[in-house]
């Protein structure tokens, strides 16, 4: 197996301390001509159409923004992989505009994917009340905190729509910076990130596939270094006894890579607010949500739309990738599609 360079340089190599400092490199806040251009899009399709789900790029034009999303696909891809922008006044939409502005502004970036083997293109990522410890729970339908991870697309959107009563911040870390740090701590480590470790599906599983799949945490494709990460869904398909067994020394670089994702030195810790928009590029980074405590009202509950992207442009992935990304064409690839899925838009 071909292996990276024992350092990767690259603008997604950033630190946590370091992106606090310089805010300005990836929050942006919209002017008041920039809402104004959003809310227009939105309104003008939602005049033509309620279906969101079947919202595409030139369904939603943006004179003044779309040079700026175009840049923002860049930075994703080719640049520190994330970005916020700031200032969507949500708390004067209705459900209907808000998702159709958060569709509009995701298909400046890319294609949406499904979520879920139910074919939402749409998340809803809020505490439905489900048991953590369920092997076919998602933890984001919980308020437990997540653990670092990546999703399966190229690129995840979120909006804020309601914040919680207390915690709930967001967190990423460089998938690039851990890698350079393992292979100044502890290199012998590294390659057993490179082994095809199983991740459980938590029972959404496609047509003809494993119960599992088995992407390696880390990957060198392309001259470029991809993650695909869930720990604890690694940790609970060692349930199926064809999978392949974790080590010892598998465990310690888990271990290891999961340290350096939690030290505060090198991730990096947000507050969404209401009307945010996160987008992060899931192959060179991970995210975390903290844990949080609701409020007791329903309608003030912690409430975040999300979107899963596929990007043009990317980069390509390995072929291992297929088994969860189920075509590895670019532009064309990434969500959870099992038998009889039919892609829209749930607003609730």
């Amino acid at each position: 197996m071909e292996m990276p360079p024992p350092l990767i340089d690259s603008p997604a190599a950033w630190t946590g301390e370091e992106m606090a400092r310089h805010k300005e490199r990836w929050l942006v806040e919209l002017s008041p001509e920039d809402v104004a251009e959003l809310e227009a899009a939105g309104n003008a399709y939602l005049a033509r159409t309620d279906d969101i789900g079947a919202l595409k790029k030139e369904d939603f034009p943006l004179p003044r923004l779309a040079a700026h999303l175009a840049a923002l696909r860049e930075k994703l891809v080719d640049g520190i992989g994330f970005e916020v922008l700031r200032g969507l006044p949500v708390e004067n939409y209705s459900r209907e505009l808000a998702a159709t502005i958060f569709c509009g502004v995701g298909s400046h970036l890319g294609s949406a994917r499904s979520q879920n083997a139910m074919g939402h293109i749409l998340g809803h990522v809020r505490d439905t009340g489900a048991n953590a410890k369920d092997t076919n729970t998602r933890i984001y339908q919980t308020a437990e905190r997540q653990t670092f991870h990546t999703d399966s697309a190229d690129v995840v959107g979120l909006l804020c729509l309601k914040d919680a009563r207390e915690g709930g911040e967001s967190l990423l870390v460089s998938t690039v910076t851990i890698y350079n740090e393992m292979q100044k701590r502890r290199p012998d480590l590294v390659p057993f990130l490179f082994d095809p470790i199983a991740t459980d599906r938590r029972g959404e599983i496609p047509e003809g596939q494993k119960a599992y799949f088995e992407i390696p945490v880390l990957n060198w494709h392309g001259g470029h270094l991809t993650g695909m990460y869930q720990r604890q869904y690694i940790d609970s398909a060692q349930r199926f006894p064809d999978a392949m067994r974790l080590t010892d020394r598998h465990v310690e670089a888990l271990d290891l890579f999961d340290s350096l994702a939690n030290d505060p030195k090198l991730h990096l810790v947000m507050r969404l607010k209401p009307g945010d928009l996160q987008f992060v590029y899931n192959h060179s980074m991970l995210h975390d949500r903290m844990g949080f405590l609701d409020w007791a009202e329903p309608e003030k509950r912690r409430h975040m739309l999300r979107l899963w992207l596929s990007v043009p442009g990317d980069r390509p992935l390995p072929e291992c990738f297929r088994q969860r990304y189920g075509s590895i064409e670019i532009g064309d690839r990434g969500g959870i599609i099992t038998k009889g899925t039919r892609l829209n838009a749930p607003l609730g």
